[in-house]
């Protein structure tokens, strides 16, 4: 375009040697006029960059958003199934849980039924034990401490001072102790002996102990006379280790020497009672 411009005033600058001043006007007018032409295809080239610039730039903010969008939409996607992937285990989760919680709740009911069954034996023994041994002798306590039932008996009415050998009034006593037991073969009775702190110094024993032992199976030999069967019995001695009162003065020492009969069930049988009712729940379950 410049190079037009150019041989155009060259053009007109030969022929004003040549042509008349007319001629020369109407060649200058109309370089005007195309001047004029030039300048206003310029001025729109230079807008229509523009506007391309700007069109370019609002299709690459599309194209960004649209991608973004694209983005969006495929990570809520994702989302969607994850969450019903999540959703179908999280139910089959709460199922399983549930169908959990319903067996521990019938292994429950079931042990709570074992041990409310253990329970009425219980207060079977101490109702007979009560009964049988009387409840007015301020010697002799009878009472219930955790599920095991526990005869308490004043060293006086079974001993002689420092000695082991079980006294006829005793024996009267053992004797209605002994009947609760029989009837109860299922039960063992353990018989255990307590001492004060007052050192024991005659005879071949050598202390404390060694008498609450001697004491204790003097009692179990008296209840195998009256047919406990040995199986049932056990032999145990504390000496002076578990005080009911502190040693202090001559009535809490008394308090203290104590013989106590317990009368539980066996250990073994109360597990295999358990596992029976384990058994049952599965079998029921499966």
């Amino acid at each position: 375009m410049k190079k037009l411009i150019v041989l155009s005033v060259f053009s007109l600058l030969a022929l004003s040697s040549c042509v008349s001043k007319k001629q020369y006007a109407e060649l200058e007018a109309k370089q005007k006029e195309t001047q004029d032409l030039l300048n206003t295809a310029t001025v729109k080239l230079n807008s229509c960059l523009a506007d391309k610039a700007a069109a370019d730039a609002r299709v690459a903010g599309l194209q960004e958003q649209l991608a973004d969008l694209r983005k969006t939409n495929q990570d809520l996607i994702d989302t969607k199934g994850n969450l019903t992937t999540l959703t179908q285990k999280g139910a089959e989760n709460l199922e399983k849980s549930l169908e959990s919680l319903k067996e521990k709740d019938l292994k429950i009911s079931r042990l709570q039924d074992a041990l409310t069954r253990k329970d009425s034996v219980t207060l079977a023994i101490v109702t007979s034990l009560k009964r049988e041994v009387g409840i007015n002798d301020p010697d002799i306590q009878i009472n219930v401490e955790k599920g095991v039932v526990y005869i308490s008996i004043a060293d006086k009415l079974l001993f002689q001072s420092g000695s082991y050998n079980v006294t006829t009034k005793a024996k009267e006593v053992l004797a209605k102790v002994a009947k609760v037991v029989n009837s109860k073969p299922d039960f063992e009775c353990m018989v255990e002996g307590h001492t004060d702190t007052v050192p024991y110094k005659s005879g071949v024993l050598l202390d404390n102990w060694d008498l609450s032992v001697k004491r204790s199976t003097s009692i179990i030999r008296v209840l195998e006379s009256l047919g406990v069967p040995s199986k049932q019995l056990v032999a145990a001695g504390r000496g002076q280790y578990v005080p009911l009162v502190p040693n202090d003065t001559a009535e809490n020492r008394a308090t203290n020497r104590r013989t106590r009969i317990l009368v539980l069930p066996k250990i073994d049988q109360f597990y295999e009672m358990v596992e029976k009712e384990m058994k049952n729940l599965s079998e029921g379950t499966n």
